[in-house]
């Protein structure tokens, strides 16, 4: 039998099973590139504009470790500037999670070994989780050529390579992590640090002005392709040079161990346990997963927060992008608005974790761990609770975080940045919520938790660069939170959005504590 048998097989059950995640992943990566174009040409529609802009942008080390520089005055080349690196870095994280979900995660709930007992190869399944991530970086791709191609076919096709391209060296790069690693968990945060050593690479070559850092980070050659601005074509020749290896190196690993082995094991545990109740486990699962988000929201708080007194040179006499910023953060100064703006964004970024953590459950009960522990004197709800006093209440601690690192740079007052980030869990809880409604009473739809948290976030952050209507913005929770700091602090909308997550919970609950458990 072929060690490719039943690749075409596996790779029509991984699209059919992630047939609602690829597209919705695809649209929203490329669709945000796409976009990126027409809000552009409205905020700077003069070539003087866009130079000086180009030139600003050259001259701010804060915006260069951000963005990455500026390499042409056109539309074309500001929109690969502004969303080249942010969009390589989701079509990294994308290609990581469906990597993941196809190799380890199979394995570790046993599907895999059940499936190999039938005419699969070897390295069947390892190829069609390549397969499938290939299909979906190549959505990205054809989408941001045909949202740029009237910028330019060549620059809109290498602006898409540049990030498909970073999706798949990060696919391959994930399947050698999850031949070294005995759990998903551990494979998805092994990549996720890798991933933010190349986004720190990145960021402190071009602060530094040093290409050598730049150079030694994928994220940095997405930006060096140079789309729209004399492309270097054999950039993507060096990603497919670095997705061959990478692919030959996962496939000699997974051809030397056995289905659920790693050649990182796991540590031994101690002889007896220390563990004495559901919220001690449920902390023991999380705990590492709430202090890699924590650590991550003061860096970019810190890295955020120097560019504060630098957003009037990015936005200089234009007052379109004036008002910009002033609908995402208030009509507050400029600053203010911008630190609104930015605790908001973190706030989006929060429901992330929210939900991410509500979703465990989900892991647990489909994984059948759930099940031992349900077995003894523990109920359903006590179970629940420790998962969900870390979800909701842990998510304080990122928003803290990011505000003291605002704080720290900034170098003001932090009382009204910390009120400002703290004010934004409301919305958190509920897409939180959200997810414990769909888990608790409709367990099939509960990773489209993920979709809807998504979808906020691309409200948040590109509604207002699109103009679209306040009643488009008001569909997601942060459209009604108070602008702050910079207005006065409304309270009405924090407790109704609170009362709304509460409302979610219970009915999650309800419906938990009433279902049979997954299987």
């Amino acid at each position: 039998m072929s060690a490719f048998a039943g690749t075409g097989t596996l790779t029509r059950l991984a699209l059919r099973r992630d047939r609602l995640m690829l597209p919705l992943w695809a649209l929203v990566v490329g669709g945000m590139v796409a976009s990126g174009a027409g809000s552009l040409e409205a905020l700077y529609d003069t070539p003087a504009k866009r130079a000086r802009l180009a030139a600003s942008m050259t001259a701010n080390s804060s915006m260069r470790s951000l963005y990455g520089p500026v390499f042409g005055d056109s539309t074309g080349a500001l929109v690969a500037w502004r969303f080249a690196t942010f969009a390589a870095v989701l079509a990294a994280v994308m290609s990581l999670v469906i990597v993941v979900r196809h190799t380890r995660e199979e394995e570790e709930t046993g599907r895999q070994e059940m499936l190999s007992a039938a005419r699969v190869g070897r390295r069947a399944p390892l190829t069609a989780a390549l397969l499938t991530a290939l299909v979906a970086n190549t959505a990205v791709t054809l989408i941001i050529t045909a949202g740029l191609s009237g910028e330019g076919t060549a620059g809109a096709f290498a602006l898409g390579l540049a990030v498909g391209g970073t999706g798949m060296v990060f696919a391959t790069l994930t399947a050698i992590v999850a031949q070294l690693t005995e759990s998903a968990r551990l494979a998805k945060g092994l990549t996720a640090a890798l991933l933010g050593l190349a986004f720190a690479l990145r960021a402190a070559g071009d602060a530094g002005g040093s290409t050598a850092p730049t150079w030694a980070s994928p994220i940095g050659w997405a930006q060096h392709v140079r789309a729209f601005a004399g492309e270097r074509w054999w950039v993507p020749l060096l990603m497919a040079g670095a997705v061959a290896a990478q692919g030959a190196v996962a496939y000699a690993l997974s051809a030397r161990r056995d289905v659920g082995m790693s050649f990182l094991p796991a540590r031994p545990g101690p002889a007896s346990g220390r563990i004495a109740s559901a919220g001690g486990l449920a902390w023991r699962l999380q705990r590492a997963g709430l202090l890699g988000w924590t650590a991550g929201f003061l860096v970019a708080g810190l890295v955020f927060g120097g560019m504060v007194e630098g957003a009037s040179d990015l936005v200089g006499d234009n007052e379109q992008a004036r008002r910009i910023f002033e609908r995402m953060g208030g009509q507050a100064g400029l600053e203010d608005a911008f630190l609104s703006t930015m605790t908001g964004l973190f706030g989006m970024v929060a429901a992330l974790y929210a939900v991410g953590s509500v979703l465990r459950l989900h892991g647990e009960e489909t994984s059948q761990r759930a099940e031992p522990v349900l077995a003894g004197a523990v109920g359903r709800l006590r179970w629940a609770a420790g998962h969900l006093v870390i979800a909701f209440g842990g998510a304080a601690a990122p928003m803290v975080a990011a505000a003291a690192g605002l704080t720290l740079a900034y170098g003001r007052d932090g009382g009204p940045i910390l009120g400002a980030a703290l004010a934004q869990l409301p919305a958190v809880w509920v897409l939180g919520g959200l997810a414990v409604l769909l888990h608790g009473a409709f367990p099939g739809a509960a990773p489209a938790a993920w979709g809807v948290a998504g979808l906020c976030l691309a409200l948040g952050w590109i509604g207002p660069a699109l103009d679209l209507p306040g009643a488009v913005l008001n569909l997601s929770p942060y459209g009604h939170l108070p602008k702050l700091p910079g207005t006065e602090m409304g309270w009405a909308p924090l407790l109704v959005l609170t009362a709304l997550a509460g409302a979610l919970v219970a009915a999650g609950l309800a419906g938990l504590r009433r279902r049979d458990l997954l299987t």
